[in-house]
């Protein structure tokens, strides 16, 4: 154990991470498993966000805030991915204090930036379809930019909380976190202090964060299925719907997991399987993504036609 030893008490400054399986065999399936979708994860993130780049047909408020959730994902991903992996192929995996409250707050950062991306996307829909005549004034530059500011700093904020909360914590006993990244749940249980304050206040700040972000998306929604019910066209029907229906699908895997995981009551689920919804949450929605918006829109795929048919013949 990593322990700073003071006169007659023993204080943690290392953690030793559980990971998914004691099984040897099954360890080495995961990690090639967990490596291939990683691997896809950031070919399919870093394609989109190059892709939006480059074409001028993609150069909307739409693809402006898909580009940067293709950034967040890669960070999600990113944050915990490679640490499982090396998980996977050694006895005893060690964090120490400090990284393991830079792995949290990267994870509660991203996370946290994902909500805000999703609902920006939600009012961006609600803006095409409700208000068309309005949209580039409403959804101009200058909104976009002040839409993902505000994304940033909602993530510093739920970041800062929890890893104020984290290093409040003092830790004289067990030092084996039972998950594969140093999850905030598992880090309280483990500590020997008062978790009062510590618990109360990335609840509420993630809390509301949770709140805010699905009342914008679902008011979004309603406003815009109300939309698209007055609409006389089936064709006008069906491309509105179309044009949410990528967005729709992220929102339900996104807000379906973390529901799960951050809301559901813990006597619901056993500890595997907040791993396993912790594994699709952080490693495998962030694959998913991209090819979500890729295969259902045609935008993209017509961008993508072009830009590999520039290169051929150029």
């Amino acid at each position: 154990m990593d322990a700073l030893v003071d006169g007659n008490n023993t204080e943690v400054t290392g953690f030793i991470l559980l990971g998914l399986s004691d099984h040897q065999i099954l360890r080495i399936i995961l990690f090639m498993i967990i490596l291939c979708i990683y691997l896809v994860t950031i070919f399919g993130n870093l394609s989109t966000i190059i892709l939006i780049r480059l074409s001028s047909q993609l150069h909307y408020p739409m693809y402006f805030f898909l580009s940067h959730l293709a950034f967040t994902d890669m960070g999600l991903s990113s944050s915990v991915t490679p640490n499982m992996l090396v998980n996977f192929l050694v006895e005893r995996n060690t964090i120490s204090y400090l990284g393991c409250a830079i792995q949290l707050g990267s994870v509660v950062f991203f996370g946290t930036m994902e909500c805000f991306l999703l609902a920006a996307m939600a009012y961006d829909r609600f803006m095409a379809i409700c208000s068309p005549l309005l949209y580039s004034t409403k959804m101009s530059t200058q909104v976009c930019v002040q839409l993902l500011v505000v994304a940033y700093v909602g993530g510093f904020v739920n970041d800062f909380s929890f890893t104020i909360c984290v290093y409040s914590l003092v830790f004289c006993g067990p030092n084996r976190v039972n998950h594969f990244f140093c999850d905030f749940a598992p880090l309280v249980k483990l500590s020997c202090s008062d978790i009062t304050v510590s618990t109360i206040v990335p609840s509420f700040t993630a809390g509301s964060i949770i709140v805010v972000t699905v009342f914008v998306i679902a008011v979004s929604y309603i406003c815009i299925l109300i939309t698209i019910l007055k609409m006389r066209s089936t064709e006008g029907r069906h491309k509105a719907f179309s044009t949410c229906a990528s967005h729709l699908t992220a929102v339900t895997l996104f807000y379906g997991t973390i529901t799960f995981i951050y809301v559901m009551p813990k006597s619901c689920y056993t500890t595997d399987q907040n791993k396993v919804i912790s594994v699709f949450y952080m490693v495998v929605i962030p694959m998913l993504n991209p090819l979500i918006y890729s295969l259902r829109n045609n935008e993209i795929k017509g961008a993508l036609k072009r830009q590999l048919a520039r290169k051929m013949f150029s």
